[in-house]
């Protein structure tokens, strides 16, 4: 018997033996393959995929320096990527290059791996399963959008947030040189006078007196309380520049002078998530839902093509403008027909085009303004806050034309006034240390650099010409006087050994009009009445 119990045990504990053996070989053991792609940063992207049984288990991020923004388009690819196990996805509207540069980084692994992976169908878009019904639902995920959803949670109401892109922020992702506000809690630690009626004089002038008064007092008496609002949030302002058109310091902006919207966006979305707001990405807006003349709901569809309606006491519309149409914009101004976007590929009209559609009525839809100083051919932005920092602008003949800090419109035409229709930023190593977005496009390679006698031979202007014009400002920081275009803030002469010159012309910026509110938000219809249920 106890013979018999030996064997048993002995039997049973070679088979179990045997089967761990057997398990130990036959199954591969999981192996990590490196792969670099190049996005929006010359450094590129470097991912380690690790591979097991022929599949993709999981994507580490080994090295990446791409925009703020853009961060998080990693994770979506990687997302994509394991759940189809394919390199073959689609990309993140709104940061392609960054998309593309995941893409080739992990197709550059799984090809070193020698292993063929079989696609698979996933559904990757679960939002239809949620909720349908809220009381305020948030069309747009930018700045406007993800403030409205978290304002509106904090009152104690159900909120639903849909993105049709799968990366949240919008042209707020885009946003460089700051947030303007007067008689902030900022301004008053550093010294600055300002107030909200000088605020309110400085945005009329520059809006040639055309805009809305009761609307731009509602901007300029708010303007503080929002700082602080967002300050309380995360949001780092806590440095100030100048930019166009300003009478005072009060372009507020992150530490050391990083884009100002990443940052909002980051700690925005940081606040929703603690929240556990309902956020939606990849689902799109397709209709209004009117009843009984009121706003009931959305119509959205998903990515998977299925299309469904959340109903809704509110709907606030945050989608932007149009900049990114350049149909539409020829359509509202012929004049900018060809001309480039500085635009999130997805700011398309397409909520104005929504709220037209239930008798919205649109206004000042020929107000589109133009930035300046977008790298010439390209649609990358150069901040204004290089210029606030003290950088000069001057033409192919090496002269300056233009009081650099006038208005956007201002200086966009000077600039179409000269040869080639652009001019060159010129900048020196004191404003490159001292502002991260500077640093930033030199490292990416939008700036040429050297001496002075070196940039002007880079850009083809003559040295002696170059170099009289910048002794000729010096003087006039010196003396703090422009005799030449009576320009009023002079912040720095230009000095050292080195410098920098960005080549730079004007692209569609900004769509001033758009739909017609009243001081409580609501889209008025054509009527001049209000729409129940409808913001924006």
């Amino acid at each position: 018997m106890e013979d018999d119990m030996k064997k048993n045990f002995l039997g049973r504990f070679l088979g179990l033996t045997a089967l761990m053996f057997a398990l130990l070989f036959t199954t591969a053991s999981a192996e990590v393959y490196e792969g670099t792609g190049y996005g929006y940063h010359q450094d590129g992207i470097v991912l380690g995929v690790e591979i097991k049984d022929n599949k993709i288990v999981d994507i580490q991020v080994k090295k990446e320096q791409e925009s703020d923004f853009a961060k998080p388009a990693i994770k979506e690819i990687i997302k994509k990527a394991i759940a189809t196990q394919s390199y073959e996805v689609d990309g993140v509207s709104g940061a392609s290059l960054t998309s593309e540069g995941t893409k080739e980084a992990i197709e550059e692994a799984v090809k070193a791996s020698g292993v063929k992976l079989t696609k698979v169908d996933a559904a990757l878009n679960t939002n239809a399963k949620l909720p349908r019904q809220a009381d305020v639902v948030v069309i747009g995920g930018g700045g406007a959008g993800l403030t409205s959803a978290i304002a509106a949670y904090e009152k104690g109401v159900s909120v639903i947030l849909i993105e049709k892109t799968d990366l949240l922020g919008g042209n707020t992702n885009y946003a460089t040189a700051g947030l303007n506000a007067a008689g902030t809690s900022v301004q008053k630690k550093l010294g600055v006078e300002d107030s909200a009626e000088l605020f309110y004089e400085d945005t009329m002038k520059g809006g040639k007196n055309k805009n809305n008064k009761e609307l731009v007092k509602i901007l300029t008496k708010n303007s503080a309380a929002i700082i602080d609002w967002l300050l309380e949030r995360g949001v780092d302002l806590n440095e100030l520049t100048s930019t166009g058109g300003q009478s005072a310091k009060r372009t507020h902006r992150p530490t050391g002078g990083s884009a100002v919207g990443p940052n909002v966006i980051t700690a925005l979305s940081n606040v929703a998530e603690k929240d556990k707001i309902d956020i939606r990405k990849g689902t799109k807006a397709i209709a209004l839902v009117k009843k009984n003349n009121k706003i009931v709901g959305v119509k959205v569809k998903e990515t998977n093509g299925e299309e469904y309606i959340i109903k809704a006491k509110a709907v606030i519309v945050a989608t932007g403008g149009f900049g990114a149409n350049a149909k539409m914009v020829e359509k509202y101004n012929p004049k900018l027909k060809g001309f480039g976007s500085t635009n999130n590929p997805a700011i398309v009209g397409d909520g104005i085009v929504m709220i037209e559609k239930v008798g919205g009525a649109l206004v000042d839809m020929d107000q589109i303004q133009t930035h300046p100083t977008v790298l010439h051919k390209k649609t990358n932005m150069i901040t204004e806050a290089v210029r606030g920092e003290g950088a000069i602008l001057v033409n192919k003949d090496g002269k300056r034309f233009i009081d650099e800090l006038e208005t956007r419109d201002v200086v966009s035409k000077a600039i179409l006034d000269q040869k080639g229709k652009s001019a060159f930023l010129i900048f020196d190593e004191e404003i490159r240390t001292k502002l991260k977005a500077a640093d930033g496009y030199v490292k990416k390679g939008f700036a040429v650099e050297g001496t002075l006698e070196e940039i002007a031979a880079k850009i083809g202007t003559d040295a002696k010409t170059l170099e009289a014009t910048l002794n000729k400002y010096n003087e006039s920081v010196k003396n703090k006087v422009d005799n030449e275009f009576n320009k009023k803030n002079l912040p720095k002469e230009l000095t050292g050994t080195k410098y920098y010159a960005i080549e730079v012309s004007p692209a569609v910026h900004h769509t001033m009009g758009g739909v017609r509110i009243n001081t409580n938000a609501e889209v008025l219809g054509k009527n001049g009445r209000a729409i129940k249920g409808l913001y924006a």
